[in-house]
């Protein structure tokens, strides 16, 4: 029970900091403008994204918003194997991995549900000859927490193999 609070607590504090930060862009910048912070690198900027990432799947918000329901159930209900390899020995980064994940998912979740698009704000690019897609506080909990599952992988096959 102990964990299940604060695991809660953790999750709800993460979407608290993306709600602000998405009320913020909202409230500061105008939809389609940017702001630059570092020139030539680094805008803040409003989009409405409609889709998901990189803009794919434009229009579809409420099949991604059951998608995005039906993976935060799958993650809760198989959570024990999907992000702890020993339950009785995991470590605070594994801990952290699935409290981003949840959090990313919630975030993006949402904003689909109750502004029918998501917020992105954050908006990198080299000069004029590359952009990188707008992105949002959920997305980088998201890819943290696919960074590190990707790390535990490796970790985990390193182990099984010393024991060998």
């Amino acid at each position: 029970m102990r964990t299940f609070v604060f695991t809660f607590a953790i999750v709800m504090n993460l979407l608290v900091a993306d709600a602000v930060v998405k009320e913020l862009a909202e409230r500061m910048l105008k939809l389609g403008e940017s702001f630059s912070v570092i020139p030539g690198f680094f805008d803040l900027a409003l989009v409405h994204n409609r889709g998901c990432a990189w803009g794919m799947f434009q229009g579809q918000v409420w099949p991604l918003a059951v998608f995005g329901a039906a993976v935060m159930a799958l993650l809760i209900w198989r959570r024990r194997g999907i992000f702890f390899a020993d339950p009785a020995h995991t470590t605070f980064l594994e801990r952290l991995t699935e409290r981003l994940l949840y959090a990313g998912i919630l975030g993006n979740l949402i904003d689909r549900i109750f502004r029918g698009y998501v917020v992105d704000m954050f908006d990198f690019h080299w000069r004029s000859a590359y952009h990188y897609p707008c992105f949002n506080l959920a997305d980088v909990y998201i890819c943290l927490a696919a960074g590190l599952m990707i790390l535990f992988s490796f970790l985990g096959r390193r182990k099984e193999h010393a024991r060998a």
